[in-house]
């Protein structure tokens, strides 16, 4: 079967199952995102699930070509005036942990958004939807507050199919006015602890959006009534994503078509956060490793399985990119000119294509580049150029649509004081090795190599000439 003719195929969490993915528009699929709330820099979980959504991204551009991708960024919330300070007020704090959220997502190669809008640029648009909501009976004002009446709306809990008596109360809210404590807010009146600049006059006064209504507003503005894809964290199935969906559906629009959420990272079995104080901050994680290697262990789950990170899920991740880097260089090497025009003739091997087209089947995929990986070392071994050619074709491929090639300038800066320290140091090795060979001293030859083995470095012998490297690199 054909990529044109067999499906994509994606978890709905809506439906609890599979279901062929079948866009509104083959020639362009929209999906939203929900960003980061940004009253704290990010940790390893924030870029697992922003990484999630972009291996889903790059692989829809590839079976459909364009791809409308909106992720947003909540910078006003309870959360982030909180932590707003007399010296940083909250604008200025919000707008410094989007740029650490950038940052971080650029270092691992997670591709920008289409649109990335804030939310505090939406809120127009947040007040009319809010007014529609009233006209229709679906919502009510209370005391400077408006809440989403969930009694109103039979729907409510059919995205995580919980019934309404069995849900906690929502505690996004002062409960002044409530008629039901389940109720949620779409507009919080203002109070006088928080700062003038935090408030927007409303025909219900003067007061700032809820959480839920701002996804709601931003995902109409910029993709429509409705679209393809809503995603986000299995965390914002409940209370976020089925307040999104009720006060949506509520107001007339038709929403997602597809909700597709990506499991969450764990330390010890217990969910990564900033509540319980057990995160692993991307700064800290992306100073300590490479951020390629970030961006393999991350991925090498599938993105609906939990993570369970650990120092031995990056050391595997650095040997597993070692490998592949080694091949590539090993075969660019053999290719020598030929290399760059076998990757523009390259087609997506077809199992690689079969796996990913199944709910977005990275570990599988990976193991057929893997796989590839052997049989190009085999043929660079038995020097069978036909099949390099082919080897290095597919795992370019491959590499390129995972975000993983090692070769791709995104992951090689220009080299720093001590790269060429070092190389200098090993090629002054590597000289006097060869002069030991032409003077047939093999136990000297062998000394040098065994000390450069030592040391992590890996020697390989051409026809002409001797390359090395860092095991793992």
């Amino acid at each position: 079967m054909t990529p044109g003719t067999r499906p994509v195929r994606l978890y709905d969490t809506k439906a609890q199952a599979l279901r062929d993915f079948v866009p509104m528009d083959p020639s362009n699929v929209t999906v939203y995102v929900c960003g980061p709330t940004v009253q704290s820099g990010p940790h390893i979980g924030h870029l697992r699930g922003a990484l999630s959504f972009d291996l889903l991204r790059r692989w829809l551009a590839h079976r459909f070509g364009r791809v409308t991708f909106v992720r947003n960024v909540t910078d006003i919330d309870d959360k982030v005036l909180a932590n707003a300070t007399d010296s940083e007020p909250w604008w200025a704090l919000a707008y410094r942990m989007e740029q650490e959220f950038t940052r971080a997502h650029s270092a691992i190669g997670i591709l920008p958004p289409t649109y990335e809008p804030r939310a505090t640029a939406s809120i127009p648009q947040m007040q009319e939807l809010i007014t529609r909501l009233i006209d229709a009976g679906h919502a009510y004002a209370a005391q400077g507050d408006v809440y989403f009446d969930v009694r109103s709306w039979g729907g409510y809990g059919v995205l995580t199919r919980q019934s309404l008596d069995a849900m906690e109360p929502a505690a996004d809210a002062d409960p002044r006015g409530k008629r039901d404590p389940r109720d949620f807010a779409l507009w919080k009146g203002a109070k006088d602890d928080e700062p003038d600049s935090a408030r927007w006059e409303s025909p219900w006064g003067p007061g700032r959006p809820g959480w839920h209504i701002e996804c709601s507003a931003m995902s109409r503005r910029y993709l429509g009534a409705e679209f393809d894809i809503h995603g986000g964290g299995l965390d914002l199935r409940f209370p976020h994503h089925e307040n999104e969906l009720a006060q949506s559906t509520a107001a007339g629009d038709p929403f997602a078509r597809y909700w597709v959420h990506n499991g969450l990272v764990t330390v010890g079995d217990q969910k990564m956060s900033k509540s319980l104080g057990n995160f692993l901050l991307a700064h800290d994680v992306l100073a300590a490793r490479d951020p390629l290697v970030v961006r393999y262990a991350l991925a090498a789950a599938h993105y609906r399985s939990s993570l369970d990170l650990s120092g031995s899920s990056f050391d595997e991740a650095e040997a597993a990119l070692g490998r592949i880097r080694a091949f590539l260089e090993r075969a660019v090497r053999a290719l020598q000119d030929e290399s760059e025009d076998v990757r523009i003739d390259a087609a997506v091997p077809e199992r690689f294509a079969i796996a990913m087209d199944d709910d977005l089947g990275v570990p599988q995929a990976l193991a057929v580049l893997h796989e590839t990986v052997r049989a190009g070392n085999t043929a660079l071994d038995d020097r069978d150029l036909d099949a390099v050619r082919t080897a290095f074709a597919d795992v370019a491929v491959m590499t390129g649509i995972l975000g993983i090639d090692p070769l791709d300038a995104t992951w090689n800066a220009p080299q720093g004081a001590e790269a060429l320290a070092l190389d200098a140091l090993v090629q002054s090795l590597i000289g006097q090795r060869a002069a030991a060979r032409a003077d047939k001293d093999w136990a000297a030859a062998d000394r040098i190599r065994d000390a450069l083995t030592a040391a992590g470095i890996t020697l390989e012998d051409t026809n002409d000439q001797t390359h090395w490297s860092i095991h793992g690199r």
